[in-house]
């Protein structure tokens, strides 16, 4: 009877504990909501269910391969371009449509910066004394000095010379190939490459196993406990910066020093010489960040692309054959073993509509969020200071307004003066349009290149289901059949 006593009262008490960290987190809730969403003359849409919102809505279309879904759907019901939703924690307002993007674009550093949730800056520490958008500025202000065309035209040969090791190496002699993972492979050998000079195998390996690391848990649920992907993200950054990168900085410097390196010679030169507006330096740690930052940035969302120009000349032949035509014509103009060049890639213009309309199709980043700086009036809506803002790229993708026939391949929609503005916007736009932009052209084309004159090739998954988590990509992988081309 005692044991029962104890057992009974052991479980009110709990009861009661439960009860009450539920409704104080309850009052919080509704106060926060109250707080947030009592503002007048907001866009229509709901907060979603405590503590959540609509994040799992909002993830789940992505894992079921309709990101666009999740706003559509809202779209259709509100019969606006603009609802009000609760996702990652915040309350959204999130734009759909080339309006909506225009106004975003053209208001950046204005009414708007961008936001990124606090578990990044975890992964990606900034200066204590600088804010992520002062570091993003200083970033940007010098980047597309290298990123630029002109100053990307001697890269160009590089590219070509990483592709060829990579499919002799990685595909050739093999009658079957999974796509994605040697897709991440080539944009990291080839970023390794242009942006630190890194191109032994074995040290490109030897990085690649923490920064596998990183870029997973990039977007892993912010769970900050040691068997966590989140975890390891963070010790795999930390070590990156702090011990190998560091350590190649060091060495350039001297190498810089005694003259044995030259200023142009890759980006890490570049940022070591370069000076801000008081004539400093970067510092070695700040300069390991940003070098962190570029190689994540240039990896997943090309191998992406490239992954998916496979899947559809596959499931393609006649764009196939045009492609293969267009490359063979540029193959055979070069003499044995000369390298692609400027020139070149200036003659693939078809190949460029095709990965365009990959792009269109499969964007591989769905969008991004902006917070606003100020209140501001958008169509007539109130959004208050402080609320975010989420753009979204295959909203307006796959709006029929801007691309009959939304769901159909036809690159054809890139020729002449192409999409109307804001309506094709995988690199975002405005001043936070995406530095990288020509890079990822010359890298997406060199692979196109190497890939059609060698194979032939078909999906060994027909139809096989896109996902996105949070980068678009086939669930599978892409695994693929080869045929080699007979020697041309």
């Amino acid at each position: 009877m005692e044991q029962y006593y104890h057992n009974n009262l052991y479980l009110n008490l709990l009861f009661l504990f439960i009860s009450a960290v539920f409704l104080t987190f309850s009052a919080i809730f509704y106060k926060h909501r109250s707080q947030y969403y009592n503002h007048p003359n907001l866009p229509p849409g709901r907060p979603g269910i405590p503590y959540l919102g609509e994040t799992l809505d909002f993830l789940s279309t992505g894992w079921t391969g309709r990101p666009e879904k999740f706003v559509t759907d809202r779209i259709r019901e509100f019969s606006s371009s603009a609802f009000k939703t609760h996702i990652v924690g915040e309350p959204t307002v999130v734009l759909a449509g080339a309006e909506g993007n225009k106004f975003l674009f053209t208001n950046e550093n204005k009414l708007v910066v961008v936001w990124w949730p606090d578990s990044v800056s975890k992964i990606f520490p900034f200066s204590e004394t600088t804010s992520i958008h002062e570091e993003s500025r200083r970033f940007r202000k010098f980047l597309p000095q290298f990123m630029k065309p002109e100053a990307l035209q001697r890269y160009v040969g590089e590219m070509d010379e990483v592709a060829r090791r990579h499919f002799a190496s990685l595909w050739e002699d093999r009658d079957r190939v999974e796509v994605l993972p040697l897709a991440k492979k080539y944009t990291f050998w080839v970023a390794c490459r242009l942006f630190v000079s890194l191109d032994d195998p074995a040290r490109i390996a030897e990085l690649g196993v923490p920064f596998d690391d990183v870029a997973s848990g990039i977007f892993a649920l912010p769970f900050d406990l040691p068997w966590t992907p989140f975890r390891r993200a963070i010790r795999a950054s930390k070590f990156i910066r702090e011990e190998y990168l560091v350590g190649i900085i060091r060495r350039r410097k001297a190498e810089l020093a005694a003259a044995a390196a030259a200023e142009e010679e890759d980006i890490l030169s570049y940022m070591l010489t370069a000076t801000d507006d008081g004539g400093e330096h970067m510092s070695e740690i700040d300069t390991a960040d940003k070098i962190l930052g570029l190689l994540v940035g240039s990896h997943d969302t090309a191998a992406a692309t490239c992954t998916f120009v496979v899947k559809f000349l596959s499931e393609l032949p006649d764009v196939y054959d045009r492609v293969y035509q267009e490359q063979m014509e540029i193959a055979r103009s070069k003499s044995a073993g000369e390298l692609l060049n400027w020139e070149d890639i200036k003659k693939m213009k078809y190949s460029w509509n095709v990965a365009c309309e990959v792009l269109r199709l499969t964007p591989p980043v769905q969008g991004s969020f902006r917070e606003a700086t100020t209140d501001f009036i958008f169509n007539g809506f109130s959004i208050p200071k402080g609320w975010k803002l989420y753009w979204s790229v295959p909203s307006t993708h796959k709006n029929e307004k801007y691309f009959p026939k939304p769901e159909k391949f036809d690159p054809s929609r890139f020729e002449g003066n192409g999409p109307e503005p804001y309506t094709f916007v995988p690199f975002g736009g405005g001043p936070k349009m995406c530095p990288g932009k020509e890079y990822a052209r010359l890298e997406i084309l060199v692979f196109m290149h190497n890939l059609v004159k060698r194979f032939k090739f078909e999906m060994s998954i027909p139809g096989e289901k896109i996902i996105v988590n949070p980068i678009c990509v086939p669930a599978n992988g892409l695994p693929i059949r080869l045929f080699p081309h007979k020697a041309w």
